[in-house]
């Protein structure tokens, strides 16, 4: 078989280094020897089972030279050296067993090697049809014995003449998924925090001159108050700002392990490779002129990243604006000026805007932990960081503004996940478009807008239309605590911004209460009893106060720290409309410069804490599904786009979906579609002109739990025609609930059907009948694998 570049992938290992995984070709018998040379003799003996002390030049072709069918081999390279292999070979031609074995250099055991390799080795195996792998390991080799236990796959062991024989299916479990989900997560939030905890820094184009990137990045640096040593990188400058320098990286006398990149774009290569060298653990590259510029530079940031990642790096831009952490003092920004230390973890993928955005976090006193512009966002993106924020103790509120989302399906899932514990707020430009900016790796979204609002409102990710409701939304997020619901009291000393507040409140579907005006001479003592009144009363779950200055002027501040003060003695959220004022009072309690601002803020808490208190449901056990049967139909069909009728009704029959039948209602829609960007995806709405013209379809990602099926058939807007409008019957919605679960299911299982349409189904008070069905299937990778975690535009 041809040389199979599929199975190339880049990798994160468990310590947050990267490597290249790659199939072994046969002119990689010097590498292999320089490998094997490496070798301590311990390792040696677990891999052969007897003393080797080299490889004959049969033995090293005999490696190289494989089929990728029946006998196939990955490597795994780090700066160009083979650093592991993994093999296997196939019992006899034909069968679905084979052999399988590692070979970790001893410098690199501990780093999650093999366990990667073991990921992408079955995912290879699968795909030449082999399901099962033997695996004869030495009791005392306890590491590799490790790694196919905790694998998750099915597994069976003997122990036999002092070896113990491994036998492991290689169908994915949910407890497989479930390891290299848990792998990936920690490996990609390892790799985050390497770059955000360095023990020192190199500036690499560190300048003399006044004001340009290099010096800005380095004064920023220096000013910050990183405590660890910091290297300006020169070629021919003896100090740069006071600080001694150097000729190249590798001239640093220590350990570098965050590189700060500023120099001309076509040097960059040159830099990335004597980083590798240095043995850096990631960059940050301030360079401009790479995919921004169009094809000449993305080809070069192409490079970049291929280098990087081979060289165990990862990297943030290029063209970006830089990375900080404030518990550490790390500045390595072109921002002169931080905001203070706080709970707010923020991902910019805009450099023009990101000193901007400092400006205006600092300007509201809202805290950052953690600061990453990602620029063109060519390897670290928004995914990478949700996984670090999720385990960091100092962050509490994700902040993101986002161009372009090149791993939405990986997005969702794990906004899911980290939503259930902390907020996640997002802004994303192009709403109109669904484009990207140059330069991005990813692909234009193909759903409309507000159907990747429904899925990302699915995944529990608050999405905002502008930079000024993300801050709005993140100052109330990050410094009061959740609304227990959406009653909302009024507090003031104007009673006509009170009812303002009231108007904005009910528009914004919350439940305000009477507005309690306290008059224009109310003092800290007034606004302190109003607030208490209400936190004490069951049926307040949030607190609008407003504060107007009198006519007659005087001093105000007293009643600030009164209503901080009370706010801080409650566990009921507070807000302010308080001077037109915009930012904190005291540190703690959101003020917004209009009252429409404030309500809106609360609005979207309000929303947020509604989908974390919920039951999300669960995927329920579907009586009458084959998968077996419909896999099977559908290999039956390859290269049928459009199957016919009776053959799509065989295939739906698999998954308890009749088609045809008498049956008289309200005429609905259910759609599947294997969506590019998001995989599944589950549509439902009316099925008619109205409906149609005014797009009033509900989308959820597959598969679907019942609550989300519930959800669907509430979500569109012509809902209250199938719920019994004006006095009519409703129709049986557990019939199309049922349908959706179905039809979801079937979606998430056969990647292969592009496309299902059940149309009509009539909704009546006595059931759901589907009246007609097209099914359109494309190829047998329409989906990328999940089942081997690699390094994705994301």
């Amino acid at each position: 078989m041809p040389y199979p570049d599929q199975w190339e992938a880049d990798v994160v290992l468990a310590d947050g280094g990267t490597a290249h995984l790659r199939p072994i070709r046969a002119d990689d018998a010097g590498l292999l020897r320089e490998f094997y040379a490496r070798l301590s003799p311990e390792s040696i003996y677990y891999r052969f089972f007897s003393p080797r002390p080299r490889l004959t030049d049969r033995e090293v072709e005999h490696f190289t030279t494989v089929d990728y069918d029946d006998r196939v081999a990955l490597i795994a390279t780090i700066g160009g050296a083979m650093v592991a292999v993994v093999r296997y070979d196939r019992l006899r031609p034909g069968a679905d067993t084979a052999e399988v074995a590692f070979l970790v250099e001893d410098a690199h055991q501990g780093r999650g090697v093999a366990s990667v390799l073991l990921e992408h080795i079955a995912a290879a195996a699968r795909e030449r049809g082999i399901t099962r792998f033997v695996a004869d390991v030495l009791p005392e080799n306890r590491r590799m014995s490790k790694v196919f236990r905790e694998a998750g796959y099915k597994a069976e062991q003997r122990y036999e003449e002092g070896v113990l024989t491994l036998n492991l299916d290689l169908e994915p479990t949910e407890t497989s998924r479930e390891v290299m989900a848990a792998r990936e997560h920690r490996a990609e939030s390892r790799s985050i925090g390497r770059l955000l905890s360095p023990r020192s820094v190199a500036v690499i184009g560190a300048s003399r001159e006044e004001h340009s990137v290099g010096q800005s990045a380095l004064r920023n640096l220096l000013a910050g108050g990183f405590a660890g040593p910091v290297y300006p990188v020169h070629p021919s400058a003896t100090a740069v700002c006071s600080v001694r320098a150097y000729k190249t990286v590798a001239d640093v006398p220590g350990d570098v392990d965050l590189a700060v990149v500023a120099v001309p774009a076509e040097a960059v290569a040159d830099v990335v490779a004597q980083c590798a060298a240095k043995d850096v653990h990631g960059l940050v590259v301030l360079s401009s002129g790479f995919g921004e510029t169009g094809p000449e530079g993305r080809a070069r940031q192409n490079e970049l990243v291929r280098l990087a990642r081979a060289g165990g790096m990862r990297v943030v831009g290029p063209n970006c604006l830089g990375i900080a952490n404030n518990a550490d003092g790390l500045n390595a920004t072109l921002a002169p000026t931080l905001p203070r230390h706080g709970p707010i973890g923020f991902f910019s993928q805009s450099g023009a805007l990101g000193i901007t955005i400092l400006q205006w976090a600092a300007e509201r006193d809202l805290g950052l932990s953690t600061f990453v512009s990602a620029g063109n966002r060519a390897d670290v993106s928004g995914n990478d960081l949700m996984q670090y924020w999720e385990e960091d103790p100092d962050t509490a509120v994700v902040l993101l503004y986002l161009e372009s989302i090149g791993n939405p399906r990986k997005f969702t899932r794990l906004a899911r996940r980290i939503s259930r514990s902390k907020p996640i707020v997002a802004v994303k430009s192009g709403r109109t478009t669904q484009g990207v900016p140059l330069g991005h790796a990813a692909q234009a979204l193909s759903l409309p807008d507000h159907a990747v609002s429904a899925l990302f409102a699915q995944a529990g990710l608050v999405r905002v239309d502008s930079l000024g409701e993300l801050f709005d939304v993140a100052q109330l997020l990050a410094y009061q605590p959740l609304p227990r619901g959406d009653r909302v009291a009024i507090v003031g000393n104007s009673d006509s911004i009170g009812l303002l507040v009231q108007d904005a409140a009910t528009v914004a579907g919350l439940r305000p209460r009477r507005p309690v005006d306290l008059g224009p001479e109310a003092g800290p003592a007034d606004f302190t009893a109003a607030l208490e009144e209400a936190f004490a009363d069951e049926g307040t779950d949030a607190v609008v106060t407003v504060f107007a200055p009198a006519v007659h002027g005087g001093k105000t501040s007293d009643v600030a720290a009164a209503i901080v003060a009370a706010a801080d003695r409650a566990d009921t959220p507070v807000i302010a409309a308080y001077l037109g004022e915009r930012g904190l009072l005291h540190g703690s309690v959101p003020s917004y410069p209009a009252p429409e601002s404030a309500v809106r803020a609360l609005a979207y808490a309000v929303r947020y804490a509604g989908w974390r208190r919920r039951p999300h449901g669960r995927i329920p056990d579907l009586p009458g599904v084959d998968r077996d049967r419909a896999r099977a139909l559908v290999e039956e069909l390859a290269g049928q786009e459009t199957p016919s009728p009776e053959r799509t009704a065989a295939l739906l029959a698999c998954y308890g979906i009749a088609v045809g039948g008498a049956g008289h209602g309200i005429a609905t829609r259910i759609s599947t579609s294997e969506d590019p960007s998001f995989g599944a995806i589950v549509s439902f709405g009316l099925d008619d002109v109205t409906a149609e013209l005014l797009e009033d379809r509900a989308y959820r990602l597959a598969p679907l739990t019942d609550v989300e099926a519930a959800e669907m058939v509430r979500a569109v807007r012509t809902a209250p025609l199938l719920l019994g409008h004006r006095g009519a019957e409703p129709v049986d919605t557990g019939a199309l609930e049922d349908l959706l679960l179905r039809a979801s299911r079937l979606a998430d299982d056969l990647p292969e059907v592009a496309r299902l349409d059940l149309e009509p189904v009539l909704a009546g008070p006595a059931g759901a009948v589907v009246r007609g069905a097209r099914l359109r299937l494309a190829g047998p990778h329409a989906r990328p694998a999940e089942d081997a975690r690699r390094l994705r535009p994301s």
